[in-house]
């Protein structure tokens, strides 16, 4: 599985220049590559982010997550998501599931890793808790 340079390209916007505050990657199963689906802008939430995955269909995604720990200082990690609903196709499902470390090890500065299968399996309190 190839991976296309915008997507290595977008990942060091969001990750040095906070460019992005998220960004969706689909695969294109017909150019075997990884794309860039949609990018999320600096203002926009983790709530437009779950609502850029679609229901039925896999995708990752990245999440520049901002918090406040116990001691009150501000900082921020980078979370890898792979989405994988029970609805998507199976073949989907391996594709995705196969692709992953290798499409993982092109982003060098992920920190937290999630895997969802259904909305609640990423909700904001797991990804708080999953930061801390």
């Amino acid at each position: 599985m190839a991976v296309h340079d915008e997507c290595k390209l977008k990942f060091l916007e969001l990750k040095a220049k906070r460019n992005f505050r998220f960004i969706v990657f689909k695969i294109n199963e017909k150019l075997q590559q990884v794309t860039v689906e949609k990018l999320g802008q600096p203002a926009d939430s983790y709530d437009d982010l779950t609502a850029s995955l679609p229901p039925n269909e896999c995708r990752y995604a990245v999440f520049d997550f901002d918090f406040v720990t116990d001691e009150n200082c501000q900082k921020s990690k980078i979370f890898f998501i792979s989405w994988a609903p029970d609805a998507s196709k199976v073949r989907s499902k391996m594709l995705y599931a196969s692709s992953k470390d290798r499409f993982k090890r092109e982003l060098d500065g992920i920190q937290v890793e999630l895997q969802a299968t259904e909305p609640s399996e990423m909700s904001i309190d797991i990804v708080k808790g999953r930061a801390l």
